[in-house]
């Protein structure tokens, strides 16, 4: 990742229906969201193919950050077709062939208190360049994970469907936690002891042959999460969705991370026990490959799930 601070850069911001100048984007120190953390947003990315740039599951992603909206009781005032056509605007103006995409809404800053009445809710679009989570090596490799001592939130404390801003202080401690341990990422557990998902992923692990992830109780439902299951279900491969001790993921034969940012990635130590042979495993590479080929255009299934910029 480049040292250039985020705030100093050229290109284009789309915010409230126009595209700003990148420094320009700015808003007031008593903006709601930047206090409460009440907001939402998507991790979203586009990709190089044969056909030109083209943005992934693009529709997926703008139903969700609707849905977390309705979740927390916020109006988006855009439709859904103008949240999209907004994204591939802005993904244009800034002239990437490859990028990452954060629309995020946000209340204003007209009124400051929990009852976050009368205030005005604000949609802003931002794209840049995204470099690998973790590097190639890691893809092959996989990665050093520990256990967090910080809980995942309760389905009743937080709304966990919703990718919602304040949320994710939890993922922040979590991965720090992990970070200051010297692991590469953290696995959550849920408030009765069962595995989560990671810092900002969904998790799998495979047993004998079968694929097997958590149910999405305090989860989110993750885009990539979903895609990895169609490919799963393509290769004809037994899944289940069920829940998953900290234990079983120690002996488990291989296990993974999904994500919008993480994409698929070996996991290949937890808590110092080595995952199966200590590397990325022969299924974990091949729903690999096929994620790969199909986010590039590589694949001529599922043509809906790319959209061109």
């Amino acid at each position: 990742m480049s040292e250039e601070s985020f705030a100093d850069r050229d290109g284009w911001i789309w915010l409230n229906g126009q595209l700003v100048a990148w420094r320009d984007a700015k808003v007031h120190m008593l903006t709601h969201t930047l206090h409460y953390g009440l907001g939402v947003f998507e991790g979203v990315r586009a990709y190089a193919t044969p056909k030109g740039s083209c943005i992934f599951r693009l529709h997926d992603h703008t139903d969700r950050l609707f849905d977390s909206a309705h979740i927390l009781g916020i109006e988006i005032p855009y439709s859904k077709d103008e949240v999209n056509e907004a994204q591939r605007e802005t993904f244009r103006a800034n002239e990437l062939d490859e990028g990452y995409l954060r629309p995020m809404v946000f209340l204003g800053s007209e009124a400051m208190g929990l009852r976050a009445k009368g205030v005005s809710i604000n949609l802003s679009i931002a794209t840049w360049p995204w470099p690998d989570y973790m590097d190639a090596d890691s893809r092959e490799k996989g990665i050093k994970v520990r256990t967090s001592s910080y809980t995942r939130h309760h389905v009743n404390i937080t709304m966990c469907k919703a990718k919602a801003n304040g949320n994710y202080i939890n993922s922040i401690l979590a991965l720090h936690e992990a970070l200051d341990s010297g692991c590469d990422e953290a696995l959550l557990l849920d408030n009765e002891g069962y595995v989560a998902e990671g810092s900002g992923e969904n998790v799998f692990i495979v047993r004998d042959g079968v694929l097997h992830t958590p149910e999405l109780t305090s989860c989110l439902d993750g885009i990539t999460r979903s895609t990895v299951l169609a490919l799963a279900k393509d290769e004809g491969l037994d899944i289940i969705e069920r829940r998953i001790t900290r234990d079983e993921v120690y002996i488990c034969d291989e296990a993974f991370f999904t994500g919008t940012a993480a994409e698929v990635l070996p996991i290949r130590d937890l808590d110092g026990r080595t995952i199966g042979d200590g590397r990325r495993g022969p299924i974990t590479g091949r729903l690999q490959t096929l994620y790969f080929d199909q986010v590039r255009g590589r694949r001529n299934v599922y043509p809906d799930w790319l959209s061109q910029v």
